[in-house]
């Protein structure tokens, strides 16, 4: 089996450092869209919409990759409309946490990170899908989009192994979209009741 690579292995330290650092700054960040209760409470309703969307999308991609990654090619259930429907689901998601704070610029500096590093990633994890499968990956490329999912590809198997106990590891990943908008919810109410400062809104 071919090893990862350093942009591989340092993709979900790099992410979590990303979030950690958005996370610590959003304690003592308020929004300027709250001056405006409807907006804001618009970015909040589409926020949990997209959320819950990734949510489902990563379950649904776990269900298929559990036990699977790495050692079969899945192009099933959601690998059948993209080559990398796991991180077009979780870019989703994310984009929906950070729509969550009722800000633009938390979800752009979420969008540019993941336009700027997950290429790489991609590229670099396809490179070793083609190493270990050859052939059949090739026509897997030419056949399936890299990230953005084609409906009309969609192919459900009647039946399809899983090992539910290395899926039952991937549900917490696929549900801290919804965990974090709690805490979102919960930092709000601390701001307003004057607990936590507010030593600077963004927009």
């Amino acid at each position: 089996m071919s090893s990862k690579s350093v942009s591989e292995r340092w993709r979900i330290p790099l992410s979590r450092a990303v979030a950690f650092v958005l996370g610590s700054a959003l304690l003592f960040t308020g929004s300027e869209w709250e001056k405006i209760p409807v907006f804001g409470a618009l970015l909040f309703a589409a926020g949990c919409v997209l959320a819950g969307i990734g949510s489902l999308g990563r379950l649904w991609c776990s269900l298929y990759i559990s036990g699977h990654k790495d050692n079969a090619l899945v192009m099933v259930g959601p690998y059948s409309m993209c080559r990398n429907p796991l991180y077009f689901f979780s870019l989703v998601g994310t984009v929906g946490v950070c729509l969550a704070t009722e800000t633009l610029s938390v979800p752009l500096i979420a969008v540019v990170f993941f336009s700027l590093y997950y290429p790489i990633v991609i590229r670099s994890e396809e490179a070793r899908l083609s190493r270990l499968h050859g052939e059949v990956f090739e026509i897997y490329i030419r056949t399936t989009p890299s990230f953005f999912p084609r409906l009309s590809n969609l192919k459900e198997p009647e039946e399809y192994l899983v090992k539910p106990l290395i899926f039952k590891d991937n549900l917490l990943d696929a549900v801290w979209f919804i965990w974090i908008i709690g805490i979102l919810e919960i930092i709000k109410s601390l701001h307003e009741a004057g607990i936590l400062p507010v030593l600077f809104t963004i927009y």
